[in-house]
């Protein structure tokens, strides 16, 4: 069945290949769907080409652990972590550090 937000998107894509935030929408649509590998892959294309607050970075964190890409994924928290303070978002880099430490403490870490 096809989903006509992705199909928007992906033509909006070609039209616009250097707007990141279509990356972003996209990631957002495929993260409904569980579709991790589409997620990572539009999330990386867009922190390589947009200064990211930290939610895409906590997004493709979550992503990338659900792909069992455990190391990936904690330095992407990290990097989250790193953009919440550098923006202002205390609450959004507690959350991250949280995660990591919950992660931490169910390995025995």
């Amino acid at each position: 069945m096809a989903n006509p937000r992705i199909e928007n998107l992906l033509a909006l894509l070609e039209r616009r290949p250097d707007d990141p935030r279509l990356r972003f929408g996209l990631a957002l649509e495929y993260e409904k769907l569980g579709r991790w590998e589409e997620v990572v892959e539009h999330l990386e294309h867009y922190l390589e080409h947009a200064d990211d607050e930290g939610n895409a970075w906590g997004r493709l964190g979550g992503a990338l652990r659900r792909l069992g890409r455990h190391d990936q994924a904690r330095a992407a928290y990290r990097a989250g972590i790193r953009a919440s303070n550098r923006y202002g978002h205390p609450t959004m880099a507690e959350e991250f550090e949280e995660v990591l430490a919950e992660w931490d403490e169910q390995n025995g870490q």
